[in-house]
């Protein structure tokens, strides 16, 4: 019996017509796995944000940027400036843009409350709240030759984040993913992880602008779930998920067709599929449960002060080894006119041991030289001010001229201290550019070349340096 029912399977085998025959292999699990293969690479290629290469060869091929919202004192934590301390309390007349702090212009040169000291090899100069980060001076590139633009908080943002003080124009992270695309079609090439309060500015600051909408940045929440309805409601499975995305891609497509101009709803249809995919893969990364006690215990999750940017710090990581192009992470506070001691304290404790931490787990998992760290703030802060509160509770003001960020992994200059602040840290002199430049040597280094990543608008091509910049040599390896 057994043999004759062989014999007939084979003979049907032999009689199946060819077409039926491919359509049976179809509805096997190999090649319902290989078809859904050569589905993702299809989208792949067709996706705006599939992975492209640059202008040359990248040193990096992602960035962390961490920006400390409020304007970080360059004086009181990496440019110590000893000329201060003969100075402290001496009253002068200052005219300018800050002289309606007080009627009379009256101000007050203040040293820092900080102790300094020089750590690495380099001996970069550290205040004493750097604990941490003192363990990775070496991999570190300290830039004081930067200056800013503007001394409002909102403009400024912008500028450092756009090129452009009046916002409107797209983020740089928006730039880096419109010039590369991601390395991961399941995840956003731009994510941000701001704090509770939106930065001075808001949104705007990782903006596409005038680029299409699939280039913004994609906020992640500081609290809650990181990312609203990623998974789906009970009841409704992917495959009715898909069936409905099919059917809306039919209809804009049938518009698109009869309204070739209309960007948007491309950029929308992108969008909608985005999040159909990010449903598969973002669970799984915002969950930290999987790492080990001692990696959260480095980043400093679970301590009161260092929970909150070192989870967003670990994020960082985990999103960039999984192709994600360019992350932004915000820590707020930073502005602090009066009680420095107090703010900035505060402000370094909560950053230090999450910043040192994120460089060593790029490091030991060998992702520091292709991923490029950068840390910085809108501008710095001046080598005076009107004491407002008076005694120990002074502060300083807003000082577009001098500044610090500096630069780590990504084929940066490690090790290194570039450029240099006047004896106050008033005024950068030595090795001095503008946002524009730092803005096209980071694009230099992601592999991109400003002059030639431009996005046709109004009636003309538009870039990240605005009107052309140059490479600032000096901060490359």
């Amino acid at each position: 019996m057994t043999d004759r029912l062989s014999r007939e399977t084979v003979a049907a085998f032999w009689t199946m017509k060819r077409r039926e025959f491919l359509y049976g292999l179809g509805m096997t699990l190999g090649t319902a796995v290989f078809n859904a293969l050569v589905q993702a690479e299809e989208r792949s290629a067709r996706s705006p944000l599939a992975p492209r290469p640059g202008h040359h060869r990248s040193r990096a091929r992602a960035c962390i940027f961490l920006f400390m919202e409020g304007g970080p004192s360059h004086i009181d934590t990496f440019d110590p400036k000893p000329a201060l301390e003969r100075l402290h309390l001496k009253r002068f007349v200052r005219r300018d843009k800050f002289a309606s702090a007080m009627a009379s212009g009256t101000r007050y040169f203040v040293r820092s409350p900080f102790r300094f000291r020089r750590v690495g090899e380099a001996g970069i100069p550290m205040c004493e709240h750097w604990v941490h980060l003192a363990e990775v001076a070496d991999e570190l590139c300290i830039y004081h030759g930067l200056q800013a633009e503007s001394i409002n908080h909102p403009t400024a943002c912008y500028h450092m984040n756009t090129g452009n003080r009046f916002g409107g124009d797209p983020a740089i992270g928006a730039w880096v993913a419109y010039g590369l695309g991601t390395l991961n079609q399941n995840l956003p090439a731009f994510v941000v992880l701001p704090e509770v309060n939106y930065p001075q500015g808001g949104a705007a600051n990782w903006s596409n602008g005038f680029l299409p909408a699939y280039y913004q940045g994609t906020p992640f929440r500081a609290e809650g779930a990181p990312v609203l309805n990623v998974t789906p409601p009970p009841g409704v499975m992917r495959h009715h998920q898909r069936e409905k995305l099919d059917l809306l891609r039919q209809l804009n497509e049938f518009h698109r067709r009869r309204h070739p101009s209309h960007d948007e709803l491309v950029a929308r249809l992108e969008t909608y599929e985005l999040a159909f995919r990010m449903q598969m893969e973002v669970p799984a990364i915002v969950d930290l449960s999987g790492e080990d006690e001692k990696t959260l215990e480095m980043y400093g999750i679970g301590q009161r002060e260092t929970d909150s940017f070192g989870r967003r710090c670990l994020l960082a990581r985990r999103l960039v080894e999984r192709g994600v192009r360019f992350v932004q992470i915000y820590s707020s506070g930073w502005d602090s006119h009066d009680r420095i001691a107090a703010g900035h304290a505060s402000r370094i404790r909560a950053v230090d041991r999450p910043i040192a931490a994120l460089i060593k787990d790029l490091k030991r998992r060998g992702l520091l030289e292709e991923t490029l760290v950068v840390w910085a703030g809108e501008f710095g802060r001046s080598p005076d001010n009107g004491i407002r509160g008076g005694g120990l509770a002074y502060g300083r003001d807003h000082n577009a001229d001098a500044m610090v960020v500096w630069l780590a992994g990504g084929g940066v200059a490690a090790g290194k201290i570039v450029g240099a602040t006047d004896e106050l840290g008033a005024k950068a002199v030595e090795v001095v550019h503008p946002i524009k430049d730092f803005h096209v040597t980071l694009l230099h280094l992601l592999g991109l070349d400003d002059s030639k990543l431009r996005y046709f608008h109004e009636g003309r091509f538009k870039q990240l340096s605005q009107t052309g910049g140059q490479v600032i040599s000096e901060l490359l390896a």
